[in-house]
């Protein structure tokens, strides 16, 4: 099946200008003392350390692939959106979905041409993008497996999915490379972020690294074939007891970035991993407590995504 897209991926310029292998080198190089996102470990990752705080050494960990129906409608179209989710995380959510991944690390170490191999693999399903869930602890292993994949006929935009947690000094890296952010912003302070995320300055790291999405990409815009092509969409997964502060999160998002920013503000939280022993993470959210917040978002002029 033919490849559906109707623009070129931001990458494919810089592919051309051999850019891309210039930033490639930078990335990889960067592992030796690896300070790619902001826990700033300093392990030796090109020594295939696993002793970083991401338990990743040298190659990247695939937990799975496939056309993905359940994102945000704009990304999934007729044929999916080619998820790639890589294991391990730099974040240790006690409430984490997705734990088995993130915090056990399911799935096997793969080569950068295996990657690429994936790459293609879902462009000739037909996806309409490359989705790369977590991957802010292996961007350099992404930007090795896009290299070879670009060269090899690779043109599908490519999507940053990740827990918000990222360096603004790799997010720069990534400037002419990702075509859509989408990260999530999952509190409104550090102080409340701590103990249920592992980190003591989430909110500060989080909302820099949101704004250098935005300087980089700007509100979402769509193809002809009506999927997005490019642009930031941030989640915000509402919790129980209003307790990632998300009406002052919302007021920061709507003076930021505007009120037509694409905000997917969820309401699937259950409680999950560590969460049944945190209250009041150990109940699932109450409709009325979504609906506030979604009538918090809609005072403020946002337009959360249905």
């Amino acid at each position: 099946m033919a490849a559906n897209t109707a623009f070129s991926a931001a990458y494919l310029s810089l592919l051309a200008s051999g850019e891309l292998e210039k930033r490639v080198a930078q990335a990889v190089n960067g592992l030796a003392a690896c300070q790619l996102c902001p826990r700033s470990c300093l392990v030796n990752r090109l020594a295939d350390s696993p002793d970083g705080f991401c338990r990743t050494g040298r190659k990247a960990i695939l937990a799975s692939f496939g056309p993905h129906y359940g994102e945000e409608r704009a990304l999934v179209g007729k044929h999916g959106s080619g998820t790639i989710f890589f294991g391990h995380c730099n974040l240790a959510c006690l409430f984490c979905q997705n734990w088995q991944i993130s915090q056990r690390g399911e799935g096997h170490r793969i080569s950068a041409q295996r990657l690429a191999d994936i790459m293609l693999g879902l462009q000739s399903m037909g996806c309409h993008n490359i989705n790369l869930v977590s991957p802010s602890h292996v961007v350099a292993q992404v930007l090795e497996g896009l290299l070879h994949a670009a060269q090899r006929g690779l043109k599908l935009p490519l999507i940053y999915n990740s827990g918000g947690y990222d360096s603004v000094q790799t997010l720069r890296l990534l400037d002419g490379i990702i075509d859509l952010y989408m990260p999530d912003m999952k509190f409104a302070d550090s102080l409340s972020a701590a103990h249920y995320l592992g980190v003591d300055d989430y909110a500060e790291i989080n909302q820099d690294a949101v704004r250098e999405m935005f300087r980089q990409v700007g509100h979402p815009r769509k193809s002809r074939s009506g999927i997005v092509s490019r642009g930031l969409i941030i989640r915000h997964l509402v919790l129980p007891d209003n307790l990632a502060g998300t009406d002052r999160l919302l007021h920061f998002i709507a003076r930021e970035f505007g009120t037509e920013t694409w905000l997917n503000l969820m309401d699937q939280y259950r409680p999950d991993y560590c969460a049944p022993d945190y209250p009041p993470l150990d109940r699932r959210l109450k409709t009325y407590e979504f609906r506030q917040a979604y009538d918090w978002a809609v005072k403020l002029g946002l337009s959360p995504l249905r």
